[in-house]
């Protein structure tokens, strides 16, 4: 279902009722998180301008990928991620072939995009971070002039969330953030955006805020009952904190994980 562009942000945000509290050791998988390489964000990123028709778009959708020439080997076995806001980490280098599979996991009847060769390079992506420059696979797609990237470096091993997430079923109005969209020059406040429906006030979003963590937990307020449609609407919510934000890492509390950075 497609999402309705989101409104002009405001402010609706309130103070913890429904955040959990950071679990014991909270901290040290906080500073974890703001040392290791977590993809937020999708690690793959499409031809410019995909897609020419809808046999194109069908073959994506399913991964139904022929290989037509032969990939090549990695120069050599690692790669740096550099996060834009400083800092970078080296980690081992996929293989293409390994990545091609990745990517490729359809091979069925039907329409097919034709790879031809790859090249690495790099591509942008969100991180637990922020923004970062990662090395990628560049797929050569027959037809296209641009190529499909695909990140060639794994996640780092994910420690413990800093918070539980909650359990399915156990909030009837609890949901998680669709993303973060950005953080206020002072760092004194974020703008989210969150999902709601057509029959209700709108979204709002919990804070509770720790020594090394921001923990955000948006909600459906109002919901009226009765006959509604199934329109589905975003709404962009800034959030004030108590202190800027810093180092600290933000938290989903419906998923127990960093928010997914990036733009609506």
């Amino acid at each position: 279902m497609a999402l309705s562009p989101a409104p002009p942000t405001t402010t609706r945000w309130r103070r913890p009722a429904l955040v959990k509290s950071p679990r014991p050791g909270s901290s040290e998988a906080a500073r974890a998180w703001r040392k290791g390489y977590y993809p937020i964000g999708e690690a793959v990123q499409l031809p410019e301008d995909a897609f020419h028709d809808e046999a194109d778009k069908q073959a994506h959708e399913s991964r139904n990928f022929a290989l037509r020439g032969r990939l090549p080997t990695a120069a050599r076995k690692n790669g740096l991620v550099r996060w834009q806001s400083g800092g970078s980490l080296t980690l081992p280098l996929m293989e293409a072939q390994q990545t091609y599979e990745v990517v490729a996991r359809g091979g069925g009847t039907g329409p097919q995009l034709h790879v031809t060769g790859a090249k690495l390079g790099e591509m942008t992506l969100a991180t637990s971070r922020g923004p970062a420059t990662v090395p990628a696979w560049l797929f050569t797609v027959d037809g296209y002039d641009t190529p499909l990237k695909r990140a060639a470096v794994r996640p780092s091993e994910p420690p413990t969330p800093p918070i539980e997430p909650f359990a399915e079923g156990s909030s009837a109005t609890l949901q998680a953030l669709r993303q973060l969209v950005g953080t206020a020059r002072d760092g004194r406040s974020v703008t989210v955006a969150a999902a709601h429906g057509a029959c209700d006030d709108g979204p709002a979003v919990d804070v509770l805020e720790t020594g090394g963590s921001v923990v955000l937990s948006a909600s459906v307020v109002g919901t009226k009952n009765g006959p509604c449609t199934g329109q589905l609407l975003s709404e962009r919510l800034t959030v004030k904190l108590d202190r800027p934000l810093g180092d600290r890492v933000l938290l989903d509390a419906f998923t127990g994980r960093p928010a997914a950075y990036g733009r609506t």
